[in-house]
């Protein structure tokens, strides 16, 4: 049965969508702190723990992805994606913390972390002329599932309760999920989309761009083009992180926002970020990734050293906005980026080792906003400082573009030798 690519990206959203469900965690922080008596850093905790386990799945089983095939990986990460709600409902109705954390946090993570690499890695071969767009698309799914998840899991905790809440959600996604990977499949070997086809037999006006190199994971790290993006990477997350992680309060203290206010402006970076994800990365085919990468640092390194002094509360709201819609962007140019740079060989491979630079960060930057923080009772430090980091940023981005220039003109080299 042939295949269409637009079908294929669909099915790669319904996944996006489901797992990007785990973004809408806060609507379940006060009723459970107000239903089980459990605190606000122990129910925070499970949170953390999944997308811990995100990026640990990610990368200790990129690999076995590969090797699976897409089909497989995305059913596996349906059954534990679903199995780690319908768990979390079971623990909840039994208040048992520990039981809540092995199934929303471990098994769900892991679910998370699976579903997250198997789709986008097939989008990438499905799409060669494309790249940006397609895994732009896929990686909007997971932005824009908060949007989705938060009012109806809002919903139904207030009608059914919060047991009954995590079962229904855990058999929905079940059901999405499967619906996406019963779809999904890796193009036939050397395929080639309908305009490249015909620019490949031409050798016309549609010229195919050919990738750096073709690795394998194990290749790929060993490489200083790995370590410059896993940076780049690391440092675009910790910022916009940083700012997710404090932006009511941040609002309400820096430019008075009000409570009101400030929570939909936290709704509206949701906006923000998933649309970052197809705009950027949709650019990011013309533009080209490393470009836009130096485009995303430049841009923040300013708007970090003016947010300080920023007392406008729409100035304010416009410059969080753009660092979102860039946090969101960088997600969505990563793994068109891993195919330029390695290839598709084991690209989802490559991505799932890329993807602790995400596990760092979610870590680093709110750790490091509120130490800051509670120490001088003000963020602007916590400006200054990312603004600094965002140099690093640059500067690295720079030296990333150095070393693609030099790989080209060495491949061209060897060509012309051959």
């Amino acid at each position: 049965m042939k295949k269409n690519r637009w079908l294929i990206a669909l099915s790669a959203i319904a996944i996006h969508l489901s797992i990007g469900s785990v973004y809408a965690y806060s609507v379940f922080k006060n009723p459970m702190s107000d239903a089980l008596g459990w605190n606000s850093k122990e129910v925070t905790l499970s949170f953390t723990i999944a997308i811990a386990f995100l990026g640990l799945s990610a990368a200790t089983l990129g690999k076995l992805v590969e090797k699976w095939g897409p089909r497989k990986s995305a059913m596996i990460a349906a059954i534990l994606f679903s199995s780690g709600l319908i768990g979390a409902s079971f623990a909840i109705s039994q208040e048992s913390l520990t039981l809540y954390y092995l199934t929303y946090g471990v098994l769900g993570g892991i679910g998370l972390g699976v579903g997250y690499i198997a789709p986008v890695s097939t989008l990438v071969k499905w799409f060669p002329d494309r790249r940006g767009l397609a895994t732009g698309m896929a990686v909007m799914g997971f932005g824009a599932g908060s949007l989705i998840a938060s009012p109806v899991a809002a919903e139904l905790i207030s009608v059914v309760g919060l047991s009954k809440t995590f079962l229904i959600l855990g058999l929905t996604y079940l059901v999405l999920m499967v619906a996406g990977a019963s779809y999904i499949v890796r193009p036939p070997e050397g395929y080639l989309p309908k305009g490249m086809e015909e620019g490949a037999q031409t050798n016309k006006k549609k010229k195919i761009k050919t990738d750096l190199s073709q690795l394998t994971a194990n290749e790929a790290i060993k490489t200083n083009r790995f370590w410059l993006l896993w940076v780049m990477m690391f440092i675009n997350i910790s910022s916009g992180i940083m700012l997710i992680s404090i932006a009511s309060p941040l609002g309400q203290e820096k430019v008075g926002m009000s409570v009101v206010a400030a929570a939909s402006m936290v709704g509206i970076m949701g906006f923000f970020n998933g649309l970052g994800r197809i705009g950027w990365s949709s650019i990011s085919d013309y533009l080209g990734r490393s470009n836009v990468f130096t485009l995303f640092f430049s841009v923040q390194f300013i708007l970090f050293l003016l947010l300080p002094n920023i007392t406008n509360p729409i100035l304010f709201q416009l410059f969080i906005f753009i660092i979102l819609s860039m946090y969101g962007g960088g997600f969505a140019c990563l793994p068109a980026f891993i195919g330029d740079l390695f290839g598709t060989k084991q690209l989802g491979a490559i991505h799932g080792y890329l993807l602790t630079a995400w596990s760092c960060a979610g870590i680093f930057g709110p750790m490091l906003v509120a130490t800051i923080n509670d120490a001088t009772q003000s963020y602007n430090v916590t400006f200054y400082i990312f603004a600094i980091l965002l140099v690093v940023a640059l500067a690295t981005s720079v030296v990333m573009r150095l070393s693609i220039n030099s790989e080209k003109k060495k491949n061209a080299e060897v060509t012309q030798s051959a």
